[in-house]
């Protein structure tokens, strides 16, 4: 057998072979290349799935976050992974997220920023590209909207304000809590950021509609505006 020939599944033990491996002690003894390769069924003739998984994983630096970024034509530029095995990544890395997403629906009350940085995360702090989000709030703290106000480019977006407190009208909102990402991942706010901040601050004080915070999300950390003393 040449170097370069894997040595098939088939021939593995038992506690070696992901599938069985899962059957045998369970879902989580299995390593995160063995979930994938479980997803993408073989590898090819000189790799097996669990190798290929392992490469794959490697290239992004073993971050799943990075892994669900990969478009089908990222996925499909790796030998042995067609269209059918990419597409059930990519399905299986959206589940992931959607189930992120719905623990988070049962956080009715906000009560310090890091809820609302639990609740946006999912939502926008692993975009590629920048989104501003409101939140439209009762006067119990507890969250009536949540709504998806722009969406732009790597930079920034547009926030039309007159939009903003219309929708907080139509909800019967007292305050308000702006939310958006930084896809570069910089915890900083921008100029842009004070004077929108600033704008619907003032603007919600003629409507006795309170801005009660402003997030930036990025994948792991957030800047709240409130805890800072900026807003």
């Amino acid at each position: 057998m040449s170097e370069t020939t894997s040595f098939p599944m088939r021939f593995w033990s038992d506690d070696d072979r992901p599938r069985e491996k899962m059957i045998l002690k369970g879902k989580s003894a299995l390593s995160d290349a063995e979930l994938i390769a479980i997803l993408i069924g073989s590898g090819t003739r000189t790799e097996t799935a669990v190798d290929l998984s392992k490469r794959m994983l490697a290239n992004v630096g073993n971050n799943l976050n990075e892994l669900s970024r990969l478009t089908l034509a990222q996925l499909t530029a790796y030998k042995g992974i067609g269209e059918a095995k990419a597409v059930a990544i990519s399905a299986a890395m959206e589940l992931a997220r959607r189930k992120r997403e719905s623990e988070t629906r049962v956080l009715a009350k906000i009560s310090s920023s890091h809820d609302v940085f639990v609740l946006m995360q999912p939502l926008i702090g692993e975009l590629a590209h920048e989104e501003f989000w409101i939140l439209y709030m009762n006067n119990a703290n507890k969250i009536l909207n949540k709504t998806q106000l722009s969406k732009g480019g790597m930079t920034g977006t547009v926030v039309d304000v007159r939009l903003v407190f219309k929708i907080a009208l139509q909800h019967g909102a007292t305050g308000v809590i702006l939310c958006h990402n930084h896809p570069s991942g910089t915890l900083k706010a921008s100029e842009a950021d004070r004077q929108i901040t600033r704008k619907l601050k003032s603007a919600g004080e003629n409507l006795d509609i309170k801005v009660l915070d402003h997030l930036i999300v990025t994948e792991n950390a957030y800047l709240s505006f409130a805890d800072e003393g900026i807003l």
